[in-house]
């Protein structure tokens, strides 16, 4: 199927690579199918494309290459809603929000977006953790050094 995209214009996907928000994404209940892209350019970054309206799209990323001790516990109700019978069938993205650099970028810790790869069933859930914030730096300065995870852990 072609979908219109924000960044890449018109592009053939696949119908099983669509990820299906029951309840829509937060801020945007009607929109409720996406697609993930791939950035031929750097495969730390994706993009989450709607399929109904092309100019809404998110920068995306696996926390667990800046946070690796990054963690929360899925409810039963959003295990059960998203179909999740075990812990290899989940993978766990959050929203970038983009600056002028990307060192002055940030990470939507607090909101990740649950997804269960083996239905294509997603989940934009708030997370009660005051650990966590919606703007954390993508980049942690360590002893005057940038920091980032080699692990590439996804839950």
């Amino acid at each position: 199927m072609k979908i219109k995209t924000l960044y890449y214009g018109e592009i053939e996907i696949k119908e099983e690579s669509i990820l299906t928000f029951e309840s829509g994404v937060p801020g945007f209940q009607d929109e409720k199918r996406f697609t993930l892209i791939k950035l031929p350019e750097n495969s730390t970054f994706q993009i989450l494309q709607s399929i109904k309206t092309p100019e809404l799209s998110f920068a995306i990323t696996n926390p667990y290459i800046f946070y690796r001790e990054y963690e929360f516990q899925l409810d039963e109700g959003t295990k059960e809603q998203l179909g999740i019978d075990h812990n290899e069938d989940v993978s766990v993205f959050c929203i970038v929000t983009l600056q002028e650099t990307i060192e002055k970028s940030s990470l939507n810790l607090q909101a990740p977006v649950v997804s269960n790869m083996k239905n294509n069933k997603a989940k934009q859930i708030i997370l009660n953790d005051k650990r966590y914030k919606t703007k954390h730096p993508l980049y942690q300065e360590s002893e005057g050094k940038v920091h980032v995870s080699t692990n590439e852990k996804n839950r």
